[in-house]
């Protein structure tokens, strides 16, 4: 198979992968509204999600990887033609991978929390619970999920974009719609600077917009790697 379709297969199917988990979540969980509510209420709820929710959780993490295939291979095909390639590869896998660390937090430390906090009859206990949720949640999602994976994950769109427009390989309506999906996702940074600045202004649709455009961004520009040939 020519590498161009790989590039293609995988951007197609890590699109629609993502979809699945956050889908169930949405379903089971309740996400991403319930990260808006107490943290006691959070803990309660994903204990009460027992090992299946852990398991969605760890879904969620892992099914990226297919679209960390392509960002290598996008590079590997493009590095040659452009100097600032590189770059935005070494970007794309550094987003890739922090939203994956990130996530995975769900996984193998918010149990053993959302655990302690429901068995123990100790309120001091409890508000340690809370407390050392707040943190990871802050660090691990805020932090190297939102921020950073966010930030690498929209350079990366505007370096691509702006290659694929040099290069010909995209049409115009494909261009603009990167460069857009960037600045709507770019916008979401918004709500992480609200979690310490008060009153800072957000606009609550940015991630949902931009996630989804950026996802359909990704499907469309796989099918168009079906098409092309970068020689």
């Amino acid at each position: 198979m020519r590498t161009e379709k790989i590039i293609g297969l995988s951007l197609i199917i890590g699109a629609i992968l993502l979809f699945v988990p956050y889908t169930i979540l949405a379903v089971i969980f309740d996400y991403p509204q319930i990260l808006r509510e107490d943290t006691g209420l959070i803990l309660t709820k994903f204990y009460n999600g027992g090992t299946p929710l852990i398991f969605v959780w760890w879904l969620f993490a892992i099914v990226g990887l297919p679209i960390i295939e392509a960002y290598v291979l996008i590079g590997q095909k493009l590095e040659k033609k452009l100097n600032y390639i590189r770059w935005a590869t070494t970007l794309a896998v550094i987003s890739g991978i922090v939203q994956i660390i990130g996530l995975l937090r769900w996984t193998f430390v918010v149990p053993i929390l959302a655990k302690t906090y429901i068995t123990t009859q100790n309120e001091a206990v409890k508000e340690s619970c809370k407390i050392v949720f707040q943190a990871v949640h802050q660090y691990g999602g805020v932090v190297m999920g939102e921020h950073i994976g966010q930030l690498f994950t929209i350079a990366w769109v505007i370096m691509i974009t702006s290659a694929f427009n040099t290069l010909k390989l995209m049409p115009k309506w494909i261009i603009w719609l990167g460069y857009i999906s960037a600045f709507i996702y770019l916008l979401a940074q918004a709500e992480l600077f609200a979690t310490v600045i008060q009153n800072f202004p957000v606009w609550n649709l940015a991630g949902l917009i931009g996630s989804t455009l950026w996802l359909i961004w990704l499907i469309v520009i796989g099918i168009r790697f079906f098409k092309i040939e970068i020689k």
